[in-house]
């Protein structure tokens, strides 16, 4: 009777320790602008319960326009994001406190999708046309294909905010636009329906930061251990993504709220052959930013004031990174 006693004391013993350390997970939220191929290694992380192993409770909050998640992060709403460059190069050189500490890749992976009656970028003269949020990846990447077709994107086109890629594909079936830039997978949902691919922009060369992680400054200067810790999560979810084309699968289709087999295996395939072992920002993609003058605004930044290397660096050096991929 008394080594029974023991024994039920024992078990309770353990399951209030595994409660109380459950309970002490630091809590951490993490912006995301839509459910793309570009955003869902977090996802992946979650739900293969890498944030758990290093003992974090990550909540993922979609906030639609990559301006606005950067703006939300400075505000204090987050700890982390996913966000386009193109929206933290400004915000950097009007003195915010926001840094890029890695990217899956360093493709760009979008399209400039068109209404059917639409044969050329050029045919969008005198059209409107959609981005996500000024400043965003999709006003610089509409920007790039309008003025790479001898368009000026201030006068020839109305540019209007759609507040997200989702919104922007409703907007485009309903005729209220006639051009917006989107990626895997709701380009091939657009194709789908009717829609046209104008640009590729993945066959021109370009470089950038591609599903860059964002945090700041000063959360990596108090809390630099939950920046690793979270890092590590994310190597894992980047290496699950690539590694693991089923469960990928699963969570974006249950990301995207998408059951086309054929539209999340094209995704996959996509990403997965352009992600990078080693998530180190580039600093070229950063320079091609600075260097377009976003819109005719004049930069005056170097891009090295944009990221911060140390991260990856320290998870590269330490043999990490190859320990996930042995």
């Amino acid at each position: 009777m008394k080594s029974k006693a023991v024994l039920v004391l024992f078990f309770f013993l353990v399951s209030f320790l595994w409660t109380s350390l459950a309970g002490a997970q630091e809590r951490l939220t993490f912006l995301y602008p839509s459910p793309a191929g570009t955003w869902v290694v977090p996802m992946i992380a979650k739900e293969a319960k890498y944030f758990e192993r290093e003992g974090l409770s990550v909540e993922l909050v979609r906030v639609g326009g990559s301006t606005r998640i950067v703006a939300a992060l400075m505000g204090g709403s987050g700890q982390f994001i996913h966000a386009g460059e193109p929206a933290v190069v400004p915000a950097v050189a009007r003195g915010g406190d926001v840094v890029v500490i890695a990217a899956i890749s360093r493709v760009p992976q979008h399209q400039l999708i068109g209404r059917p009656e639409i044969k050329d970028v050029k045919d969008l003269k005198g059209k409107t046309v959609g981005i996500t949020s000024f400043g965003a990846s999709s006003d610089f990447i509409l920007r790039f294909a309008l003025e790479k077709h001898g368009l000026d994107p201030s006068k020839d086109v109305s540019i209007i905010q759609t507040g997200g890629q989702p919104e922007g594909l409703a907007a485009l079936l309903a005729g209220k636009i006639y051009a917006q830039r989107m990626s895997f997978p709701l380009h091939l949902k657009a194709l789908q329906l009717g829609m046209r691919e104008l640009v590729d922009f993945s066959a021109l060369g370009l470089e950038e930061n591609n599903g860059p992680v964002i945090t700041t400054r000063s959360f990596i200067a108090q809390h630099r251990g939950t920046v690793m810790r979270f890092m590590r999560a994310f190597v894992r979810g980047m290496h699950r993504y690539k590694t693991d084309k089923e469960f990928s699968k699963k969570v974006l289709g249950k990301f995207a709220q998408l059951n086309d087999e054929q539209i999340l295996e094209a995704t996959w395939q996509e990403y997965a052959k352009n992600l990078q072992r080693v998530p180190r920002p580039t600093l070229k993609g950063i320079q091609n930013v600075i260097q377009s003058g976003m819109g005719g605004a004049k930069i005056d930044l170097k891009p090295e004031r944009v990221v911060d290397l140390s991260i990856v660096d320290e998870l590269e050096r330490s043999g990490f990174i190859d320990s996930v991929y042995k």
